[in-house]
């Protein structure tokens, strides 16, 4: 759609798109181009579940686009690692100087020796997974484990069901209970607020699940301010009394699931009182949820990420994602789970090679392997993703990241922490600036996004760039899809081709609103529900629902969290941040002579960080709050919460743990 314009009047054009970003809801977008710049970004209701409205993250996302901290042009390293010292060059300079390095590392070390790092910062069929995969595996590189976020729940999920979707946000106002366990929409999925609200306005109650008083959890009905790490000690409770109070369906249990025995034998010494202590909420508060859960017919658990953010996190997924299936809450529109629904739309491969059986990192461990790795990484590629911000064990990565031999490139929209240690810097598009595919994860859908804009500066697309260096690197193979359009004919059937030139959208499983066990049913290899699956139990370090207490010690008492907020997503946007504040309970801050805005101290034995306190009743005592995604800019150490998270592992999938760092604070006289 195009605007009239009279000679000299600005050029005004509006284009349809939809947002390829690290979030479940997946917006329909409208966005007003005038004169070639993106003006004004807003929703549109093609995506019937975001229903024309937008977070502020992306409607301010020209900020992003045409700030200061946008990269405009290939550049190489003209100064000490860690600052932003570069020269520009060509794009054939800067793509000839990567291939030589990657040929060289290749011949000297071993295709092993090279390391290709990314996460979500593309969310897109096209950005990831598609050229770059074909790239990395013709080398022969390393394989990257995504093990930062999902790891341990994903684990679960499947080991229990299948890859099965949840429940469809739109279903939520069905519900006459909704348990929202460590999650908040508010920050990170925006458009599963309305039907939970209205779902709470047509009768239903609402149970928060999370260490903070968030949005949800004030208009709450219950609030359970579990202490990080005891999610798992407070759904075994629940399984226990439905077993024990007859809250358990045992006739769907021996039709439709295996292991519910064991499951109810390692329930069983899991009391409300020994889980109340254990998880740090009332037993009182404990018997409201069981009885609550095993009254309600639809209930509904919005499963999140945050509780498997530490070493009890795969096993504590397991036991929230078991109570819909002991007490059978499926069947019914609005009753059942929901976490993640990416696996609503399984597409194919486009990478155009087969997996490759190199050696697989698991990028948790980033820094440990830049330093200590046999064979060594010499080669370092990172695109879609800001490592130095997001992994555990900052100052470990950052070291690794300073080692004179070991060649970085990093590929990215702007200049983040970890551009800064690169040896050349490569300007990628925005979704806004390329055509993208995606799919959302709380939403069924799935969408075609063509650019609606020129690449700003010299930015190229993940897919140009990656099949140039296969080209250069002479991988190249007949009949490789390279432009987007064929990765896009790759990618999508006819018949879905169809229905997103038809209507802009496609919607899994013909509305995008299944009921769990009567449209969908666990793709486990018998089609049950495996509730204690060996292949899980053998995992975990002391079998499957085991318990490992608190971290914390006398010297290094608080947890410290690390939610996402409203304002990023992941590390993206990032640079937009003013400087961070660490939250602590108002006992704590008065315990240590701290008040709002006062200098302090956080640190442990891996690090420190230094910058302002601000006092706060939403969290629980014993519990710190430094965000998700901040940059080392907005501290005046340099430095953030990841400086102070080890790399323990998670009890399933080999996730980070983050939610297990125990820190002090102590206020300083300046930072």
């Amino acid at each position: 759609m195009e605007g009239i314009a009279s000679e000299g009047s600005p050029k005004v054009q509006v284009h349809s798109s939809a947002c390829a970003l690290d979030c479940p809801d997946g917006c329909s977008l409208e966005v007003t181009v005038t004169d070639g710049r993106v003006t004004k970004i807003e929703g549109t209701h093609v995506n019937p579940v975001t229903d024309g409205y937008i977070c502020k993250k992306v409607r301010r996302f020209d900020r992003h686009m045409y700030g200061d901290d946008r990269l405009l042009q290939p550049a190489v390293r003209r100064g000490p690692r860690g600052e932003a010292n570069f020269e520009p060059v060509s794009w054939d300079d800067a793509l000839d100087l990567i291939a030589q390095n990657l040929l060289r590392i290749q011949k000297e070390h071993g295709g092993e020796s090279i390391l290709p790092f990314y996460y979500g910062g593309s969310n897109g069929f096209l950005t990831q997974g598609a050229t770059d995969a074909r790239l990395f595996r013709r080398l022969g590189a390393s394989r990257l484990a995504l093990t930062v976020c999902a790891a341990p729940s994903g684990s679960a999920a499947t080991g229990l069901y299948g890859k099965m979707p949840g429940v469809a946000p739109q279903d939520f106002p069905e519900a006459n209970l909704i348990v929202v366990w460590g999650v908040n929409p508010s920050a990170s999925g925006i458009h599963q607020v309305p039907p939970i609200l209205e779902a709470k306005k047509r009768g239903a109650r609402l149970i928060v699940i999370d260490p903070r008083r968030t949005p949800l959890a004030k208009q709450a009905d219950l609030h359970l301010a579990v202490r990080p790490g005891g999610d798992l000690p407070l759904a075994m409770a629940v399984i226990r009394y439905l077993f024990e109070e007859n809250g358990a369906d045992l006739e769907f249990l021996k039709a439709n699931a295996t292991g519910w025995e064991e499951l109810r034998q390692r329930a069983q010494p899991w009391t409300f009182e020994r889980a109340a202590e254990a998880a740090g909420v009332a037993a009182a508060d404990i018997e409201i949820l069981a009885k609550d859960y095993v009254e309600a017919s639809p209930a509904l658990i919005r499963c999140g990420w945050g509780l498997e953010r530490n070493r009890n996190g795969g096993s504590a997924v397991a036991a929230v994602l078991a109570l819909p299936a002991v007490a059978n809450k499926f069947g019914v529109r609005g009753g059942g789970y929901i976490m993640s629904n990416s696996k609503a739309w399984e597409l194919p491969s486009i990478a155009g090679a087969d997996e490759t059986k190199t050696r697989l990192i698991n990028m948790n461990l980033l820094g440990e392997t830049l330093l200590e790795a046999d064979p060594a990484v010499h080669g370092l590629f990172v695109y879609n993703c800001n490592p130095l911000a997001t992994l555990p064990e900052q100052n470990k990565v950052r070291a690794g990241l300073e080692r004179d031999d070991l060649f970085t490139v990093v590929f990215d929209q702007v200049m983040t922490d970890t551009a800064l240690y690169a040896d050349v810097i490569l300007p990628a598009t925005t979704f806004l600036e390329h055509r993208e595919v995606r799919n959302g994860y709380g939403a069924m859908v799935l969408q075609d996004a063509e650019a609606v804009i020129e690449p700003v500066g010299e930015s190229r697309s993940n897919y140009d760039v990656f099949s140039d260096l296969i080209r250069r690197l002479d991988l190249d193979e007949e009949g490789d899809a390279v432009t987007a359009d064929d990765l896009t004919n790759a990618l999508l059937a006819p018949e879905i081709r169809q229905r997103l030139d038809e209507d802009g959208i496609a919607m899994a499983f013909g509305d995008g609103r299944p009921v769990q066990l009567v449209d969908i049913h666990p793709a486990t290899p018998d089609g049950k529900i495996h509730l204690c699956p060996p292949e899980l139990d053998a995992e975990a370090p002391d079998g499957l629902y085991a318990f490992r207490d608190d971290p914390a010690t006398d010297e290094y008492p608080l947890a410290l969290i690390s939610p996402a907020t409203n304002r990023t997503v992941s590390s993206t946007f990032g640079q937009l941040l003013d400087e961070a504040k660490v939250d602590l309970h108002p006992d704590d801050a008065s315990a240590r002579g701290i008040s709002t805005g006062d200098p302090v101290r956080v640190w442990n034995d891996l690090g420190e960080v230094r910058l302002q306190a601000r006092v706060s009743s939403d969290l629980r005592p014993g519990v710190a709050f430094l965000p998700k995604g901040i940059w080392c800019r907005s501290t005046a150490s340099g430095t953030t919460s990841n400086a102070l998270c080890s790399t323990a592992l998670t009890d399933l999938g080999a996730g980070a743990t983050f939610n297990d760092a125990r820190v002090e604070i102590a206020r300083v006289d300046r930072l």
